[in-house]
């Protein structure tokens, strides 16, 4: 008997996935026969209203012996949000429609318990093009490449680490803090001479942690938006960066930390570094109105309690205007040369705020980019007691894709294929399609432990720092993380969206938590397989234009297997991946007869035999 109703299939549902403002969608299901329905409707309640619609559904026919059709219109005309089941009246009372979980997509019940997503987002709403097709590189500067060139650093409260290869600082000082104040002294001409490297990895977009001048290493406790960290180098290191990269088709976005400043900053200035002025020591200060303070000077609002990270109001007009006014902090780094943001915490940013920065990126170029940090589902997300608005067109253009990210280490380590292929159609299904096309999907960042850990290392487990700095993958766990490595990337690159590598990862870089995630890239001790499985895969994706803005189509989900499709007008993808504990065959749809395995699995008579542990893809042209 065929399935009530499919919300992913578009014989219950045309057209899938998040629409445009006025369009209209066609809706059929298929309740059973012995139900007897005198009337089905569709259940529909906007987001912000409190009722529910009811929309009588048209009778059509009976499907087979055991099943009927009934079918409706609904035109969603709001931005937003929309919930959604089904209603059947029957003899024996009301009978509801509504999603099961991943093993039943969807059941009738007696009572309405969950409903289905429709997103609606501004009509009109484009992303930018640049980044369809390409590939994303994480740079935290500190740890890249040192381009051999002493600064002038007049400060001495920082620690110069002259050993490339060692770890980190990890232990607190004498106070018991950890005060991230060791440089290896990586800087914008490092990355510069190094961009001959990325070109050959097919990155298209590099994305910076933060340069402006601060006093730690990770640069999250900004001491001065508007200039460049003299430990990285100058203004004039910046836009010459940009330029050599924009020269080889690669674009810049650096990191936007607006929720916060540092506590040691020319705007609060706790420690006076900056002389008498600041919010801390001045209640005239121009940066007063900036900060919240419960109780001058000491008890202030900080960020997730850490007094060295005093939160902003953003709304505050006057840091509203510095930071996306005119000449404000956003336009000064656009015009040196960048090509948009990454938001830190975006999801502790007001809408207000987003609207006015979205507004300063796009007057100044329409096709800059707008990433947000969000790590769940940033088409549904709440904070601050309200339904976030992200990705409805007056906001970010995309996120930072930690679902896939979960869904793919979670396959890797052992989840049943269809959780995983659930949690990835999920975003599919729930994101605008120009959201898609340019999410950010990475498989480790500077928050998260390395993926090569991740895959293959004991668990963390609450283990303390000194565990951390001690443990090592062995030559058998590497090997099999290596081996994962390449699915997980493999996956990483054929998803929708733009993938993103956290330097280092394609190089064999492992560690747990911050620090230990932030080691220096392994400069002529590299995996070199793993570099040239990266560049292989970047290949790829320049060559084949299912993966810049195609369709995405689940072809197979069981155990620990999983296929999808990718096809646009011009080609199509088939990837294929097996983390069984035995070989396997998978029979592709009709059409790659003709296909060359990408990465030499065996396929014959239409039949792709994948070794345990593998993946393989086959491309073809329409």
């Amino acid at each position: 008997m065929p399935i009530p109703f499919d919300s992913q299939r578009t014989y219950y549902r045309t057209p899938f996935g998040a629409v445009e403002q006025d369009t209209t969608i066609q809706l059929r299901v298929l309740p059973p026969r012995t139900d007897h329905s005198k009337l089905v409707e569709l259940c529909v309640k906007y987001d912000y209203d409190y009722n529910w619609e009811y929309h009588k559904m048209l009778w059509c026919g009976n499907f087979d012996e055991n099943t009927e059709i009934w079918e409706c219109d609904f035109t969603p005309h709001r931005t937003g949000l929309y919930w959604y089941m089904f209603r059947m009246h029957t003899p024996n009372g009301l009978r509801y429609i509504c999603p099961g979980d991943p093993y039943r997509i969807s059941e009738v019940v007696e009572h309405p318990g969950r409903s289905w997503q429709i997103t609606c987002y501004k009509k009109g709403f484009t992303t930018p093009r640049w980044p369809v097709g390409g590939v994303m590189y994480q740079i935290f500067p500190d740890r890249f490449y040192f381009s051999g060139e002493e600064k002038d650093i007049r400060r001495t409260d920082f620690q110069r680490n002259r050993d490339w290869y060692a770890l980190p600082v990890w232990q607190p000082n004498e106070h018991g803090e950890i005060t991230n104040s060791d440089f290896f002294m990586g800087d914008l001409k490092g990355i510069t001479q190094k961009l001959d490297y990325l070109q050959r990895l097919g990155v298209s977009c590099i994305y910076l942690n933060p340069i402006g001048e601060a006093y730690s290493n990770h640069r999250y406790d900004t001491g001065d938006y508007s200039r460049v960290d003299p430990i990285l180098g100058t203004e004039e290191d910046f836009r010459e960066l940009c330029t050599q990269a924009k020269a080889r088709g690669i674009h810049v976005i650096n990191d936007g930390v607006f929720s916060h400043t540092g506590a040691d900053s020319i705007y609060f200035n706790r420690s006076g570094r900056y002389g008498d002025g600041g919010a801390y020591r001045d209640k005239n200060s121009p940066y007063f109105s900036w900060y919240k303070f419960n109780e001058w000077p000491d008890n202030y609002h900080s960020w997730w309690g850490f007094y060295t990270l005093p939160e902003v109001n953003e709304t505050d007009p006057a840091f509203n205007d510095y930071i996306n006014g005119e000449n404000g902090i956003i336009r000064k780094y656009m015009r040196l040369g960048n090509s948009g943001w990454r938001l830190d915490v975006a999801d502790e940013l007001p809408d207000a705020f987003m609207e006015n920065l979205r507004r300063s990126v796009k007057d100044e170029n329409p096709e800059a980019l707008i990433i947000g940090e969000v790590w769940e589902d940033a088409s549904n997300k709440e904070s601050y007691g309200a339904r976030r608005k992200f990705l409805l067109g007056e906001q970010l253009d995309t996120v930072m894709n930690y679902v896939f990210r979960g869904a793919i280490i979670d396959f890797c380590r052992g989840q049943d294929a269809r959780y995983t292929m659930a949690a990835i159609m999920s975003v599919v299904e729930n994101y605008p399609r120009p959201v898609l096309r340019v999410l950010m999907n990475s498989l480790s960042t500077h928050d998260t432990e390395r993926v090569l850990t991740m895959l293959a290392g004991e668990p963390l487990d609450g283990r303390d720092r000194a565990w951390q700095a001690n443990t090592r993958l062995t030559p058998e766990q590497r090997q099999r993380g290596v081996q994962l490595l390449k699915i997980a990337s493999a996956m990483q690159y054929t998803l929708p969206g733009f993938p993103c590598v956290y330097y280092g990862d394609e190089a064999g870089v492992e560690g747990y938590r911050d620090p230990f995630n932030r080691c220096c890239y392994p400069w002529g001790r590299e995996d070199k397989a793993l570099v040239e499985w990266h560049k292989k895969l970047g290949d790829l994706r320049a060559s084949c234009s299912a993966l810049w803005d195609g369709d995405f189509i689940n072809a197979f989900a069981r155990d620990r297997r999983l296929a999808y499709i990718r096809h646009d007008d011009k080609t199509a993808i088939y990837c294929a991946f097996n983390l069984m504990d035995h070989d396997d065959v998978l029979t592709p749809p009709p059409g790659y007869d003709a296909a060359t395995p990408y990465f030499g699995s065996r396929f014959e008579d239409n039949r792709l035999y994948l070794r345990s542990m593998s993946c393989e893809i086959l491309m073809i042209e329409l």
